[in-house]
């Protein structure tokens, strides 16, 4: 069960930076048209890793959550590196509130969790 629970959580770190790529390749396909091919690969990388999460037992709000939020955060930060966008305090302030929401859904889907263990 531990080891289906890391691989769940293997994929959907995948799933982050596929999606992550693919986002952030579509503003640089604008420049470089051949990179709509990462967008594709990517994107349909990342769906696919999202489904083994799924597979894998992890429950839908959970690993939707951290993965849009996380790709969100990721996207953001990389894209003022990369593309040299601005990220504003109140940006900032909206990413710790996206993922302070998450983090309150993955504590509350392992407290169901513990509890339906309990009742079993």
């Amino acid at each position: 069960m531990r080891e289906r629970n890391v691989m769940a959580w293997l994929f959907l770190a995948g799933a982050v930076l596929l999606e992550v790529t693919a986002t952030l390749s579509i503003k640089a396909a604008l420049e470089q048209p051949a990179l709509y091919a990462v967008v594709v690969l990517g994107y349909a990388g990342a769906f696919t890793c999202l489904t083994l999460v799924l597979r894998r037992g992890m429950p839908l709000g959970v690993a939707y959550g951290i993965w849009a939020a996380s790709g969100v955060a990721l996207t953001a930060m990389l894209s003022s590196v990369i593309f040299h966008e601005p990220v504003t305090v109140l940006m900032g302030t909206g990413l710790a509130l996206i993922m302070g929401g998450v983090l309150c859904v993955e504590i509350g889907a392992q407290k169901a969790h513990t509890q339906d263990e309990g009742a079993a």
